[in-house]
């Protein structure tokens, strides 16, 4: 028998009080998914839902008497969110489709716990604990945990069909949990509904692809869907630019003990083309931070690896620092990949560490003077004192920022 009975999270209080509360008076709740795939995994388990044979208004009422806080974050839905010593638990009632189009289900609630594995996507998801820890599998789950095989339920072909999201949803999945080769099953399927990616919304598009470029290393699952188009239909950006950066970076990240980084990432198979990734930017909804960043480093200057530390924190101080680093975390992976046996790659590799390492600890010095100072030294109002200001700035930089706020205002009256 499989058992999570023994791990620490199943034993927490605020768990097995919401357990409780739900497996009394002929009721029944198993946590699932996630948090029973991980734990069986060795992996960490963050959120923990629940499926409950109750309905959701007898949920709320049974925490109302027990003095529980019930949100009803998608009751329509059969989901009730439950609030145990600052702990949320997601409830949600069985289920089975009734009617879907590839972006919503129409669903009606069961007490069938087959029918409820059924309509989920992928049989590692689908793994129920019982109240005493015992793993409940009605689709073949624990053997495919067992080979870290990412498998849809059932017909590939039927389940993508029912949520068209699942296509990058099997991706994002191998890239974090499988190995080897994807299902073939699955990978056919997917390849043949990719057109169908267009219907969905961007969010959630980005916010698949965002949670892929997050794992400890997706490089496999983004060349699998490169091969079968797939990646081309989320990001044209790529296909004449490629993943082949993607190998060593996900080496360097590892060996430098770089977080994983999904926006580095999505920079390593983008083109440097500010105009594009503006595009890719809204087409694909990034937030105003994620799209400042691709912008920064598109418009980040090549970075010559023997520059020296004046004209580099120049060049700190008119470009983005964020920008500068991805530049050179990029320009560092291409010349590890390239330097084992090569002397000269290990050379360069280490001075594009000394220059990152420069940038990362950099701090933009604050120019000493402003307009105000112009006018108050009698510079009319106008283009004039932005002209001044930029012709100080430029001397100030020239001096590596070594003029004070005295110097620059003599050198003011000087230039007036």
């Amino acid at each position: 028998m499989t058992s999570v009975a023994g791990e620490s999270w199943f034993k927490d209080e605020a768990l097995r009080r919401v357990l409780s509360l739900l497996n009394a008076d002929g009721g029944e709740g198993r946590v699932v998914g996630g948090a029973v795939r991980n734990s069986l995994m060795g992996l960490p388990v963050a959120d923990i839902d629940i499926a409950t044979t109750l309905l959701p208004q007898a949920v709320v009422e049974r925490a109302a008497a027990a003095g529980i806080k019930a949100v009803p974050t998608g009751i329509a839905h059969g989901t009730v969110t439950l609030v145990v010593e600052g702990k949320p638990f997601e409830i949600t009632t069985l289920r089975r489709d009734v009617e879907t189009d590839g972006r919503h289900a129409q669903v009606a609630f069961s007490d069938d716990w087959q029918a409820d594995a059924e309509r989920r996507d992928l049989t590692v998801n689908a793994l129920y604990a019982r109240d005493d820890g015992e793993v409940v599998d009605m689709v073949g789950g624990l053997a495919d945990l067992e080979v870290r095989n990412i498998r849809f339920i059932g017909d590939a072909a039927t389940r993508i069909a029912e949520d068209y999201l699942r296509i990058l949803r099997f991706f994002r999945f191998f890239a974090h949990y499988g190995s080897g080769r994807p299902d073939a099953g699955g990978l056919r399927a997917c390849a043949a509904a990719r057109s169908k990616i267009a219907t969905l919304s961007a969010e959630r598009v980005w916010s698949e692809m965002k949670k892929l470029l997050s794992a400890k290393d997706p490089g496999r699952a983004l060349l699998w869907m490169r091969q079968v188009g797939i990646l081309t239909e989320v990001l044209p950006e790529t296909e004449k630019w490629g993943i082949d950066a993607i190998p060593a970076l996900i080496s360097t990240e590892q060996a430098l003990g770089w977080a994983p980084d999904p926006m580095l990432r999505l920079a390593a198979i983008v083109p440097p083309d500010a105009a594009r990734l503006a595009k890719l930017a809204e087409r694909l909804r990034l937030s105003k931070v994620e799209a400042a960043y691709l912008q920064a480093w598109a418009n980040a200057p090549g970075i010559k690896d023997d520059m020296s530390d004046a004209p580099f924190d120049r060049l700190l101080y008119r470009y983005d620092s964020p920008g500068v680093i991805a530049r050179l975390k990029l320009a560092l992976a291409v010349a590890r990949g390239k330097a084992e046996g090569d002397f000269e790659e290990m050379a360069r590799a280490a001075r594009i560490g000394k220059l990152l390492e420069r940038a990362v600890h950099w701090k933009k010095p604050v120019f000493p003077i402003t307009g105000a100072d112009a006018l108050a030294a009698g510079v009319a109002a106008g283009p004039k004192v932005g002209e001044i200001l930029g012709k100080l700035e430029q001397q100030w930089l020239d001096g590596n920022f070594s003029m004070d706020r005295a110097a620059l205002l003599a050198r003011l009256k000087e230039l007036i």
